[in-house]
């Protein structure tokens, strides 16, 4: 075995003594509390419908883009999508990558320079980590939603100063105190920008997201906006000034080197949006509250949160992995988050709400925890 095998061979290996290793699987159990189609948009006949629609009104449409958005991969339908989702959430003007994990990068990487200072939110998701990274900026990390030690970190910075946070945090459901790191920002002269990733579709009117329901949108530098969530298809923008959106163009790597979106994707994502202002925005948050008013019944501690992400904590990988599986058994798609994703003794069962869930499979759900407990 050469040294590099090796090397890869006690990697797996000790992941897999730790009960950590990930492996991916075809064999999906029917009640889904897993997936982040939390609108049932990725599942909905009427928005393929649209889309198929708005597709048949584009004969000559390419299959592929053909290159980079720089090169031969953009099209004026492109660029009317782009202001038509900034618009609908309020912004100037919007930036679409090709995921949510590449717009991320591509702005962290290219707009904190050396000499700034990037302070972030010790649970801010991975493509962040990895984008601040990438920047030649001082980087910070404060304590979860924890505005004094953010203020603590505000007084060490020089440079432009970026705050980054998500609205809605991806795996403990909770959300960020927004106006109150807003008033920091303008305090200290910082730039704030916010991950909307689990919040856009589910808080504000029509779903615009939650910088939008506490009247932020004039206060941010940059909202993050990904399409792979609560909008059911692929893909993420950038939200923020047009000199934003043109630096962008110029300087972030994983827009300028990569092929461009092909043009069923973005019909997808447009249609997609159009299908927002048709939809009871109101059912699912019944759903949340239902499960929330199951889980006290059954007198189930979870973590605290008004969001579709749902956490029930366990003490080990092991513990965890087991709750899942008896989970799965019983046809509930409940997946285990396990360390390193997430702190050594904060493993759960991390469970998604969505609006097709029906009462009765949640409050089935909730009482298979409790035998569990």
């Amino acid at each position: 075995m050469s040294k590099i095998e090796q090397f890869i061979g006690d990697r797996l290996q000790e992941r897999k003594d730790k009960l950590s290793i990930r492996n991916l699987s075809t064999n999906i159990p029917p009640f889904d509390f897993c997936s982040n189609d939390y609108l049932g948009f990725a599942r909905s006949g009427e928005l393929k419908k649209m889309i198929d629609d708005a597709l048949a009104a584009l004969p000559n449409y390419l299959n592929g883009a053909g290159g980079s958005r720089l090169l031969s991969g953009n099209t004026k339908f492109t660029e009317e999508t782009e202001q038509f989702i900034a618009d609908f959430h309020l912004a100037e003007s919007g930036l679409i990558f090709n995921s949510g994990y590449d717009a991320n990068v591509g702005l962290l990487s290219s707009v904190p320079q050396r000499g700034d200072t990037i302070i972030a939110d010790e649970l801010i998701h991975a493509s962040i980590i990895d984008g601040c990274r990438l920047s030649h900026a001082t980087r910070y990390k404060f304590h979860h939603n924890d505005i004094n030690d953010l203020e603590t970190k505000l007084k060490l910075t020089k440079g432009n100063i970026f705050v980054v946070v998500e609205s809605v945090y991806s795996m403990d459901g909770d959300i960020a105190p927004l106006i109150a790191v807003s008033n920091l920002c303008e305090r200290y002269k910082a730039n704030l920008i916010v991950d909307e990733a689990h919040a856009t579709g589910i808080f504000g009117t029509n779903g615009q997201g939650l910088i939008n329901q506490l009247n932020l949108t004039d206060r941010v530098f940059a909202r993050i906006v990904t399409f792979g969530k609560a909008i059911g298809v692929h893909g993420a923008i950038v939200l923020g000034s047009k000199n934003l959106r043109h630096y962008l163009i110029n300087f972030a790597r994983s827009f300028i080197y990569t092929t461009a979106a092909p043009i069923h994707n973005l019909v997808a994502v447009r249609s997609a949006y159009q299908y927002l202002n048709k939809i009871d925005h109101q059912l699912v948050h019944q759903k949340i509250a239902l499960f929330r008013k199951t889980l006290k019944e059954q007198s189930i501690n979870a973590l605290d949160s008004k969001s579709t992400i749902q956490g029930i904590l366990f003490s080990s990988n092991e513990a965890t992995k087991l709750a899942a599986a008896n989970l799965q058994s019983k046809g509930f798609d409940v997946r285990a988050i396990l360390s390193p994703t997430v702190a050594l003794g904060k493993e759960r069962l991390r469970i998604c709400l969505h609006a097709f869930n029906t009462d009765e499979e949640i409050i089935s759900l909730v009482n298979h925890l409790k035998e569990l407990h």
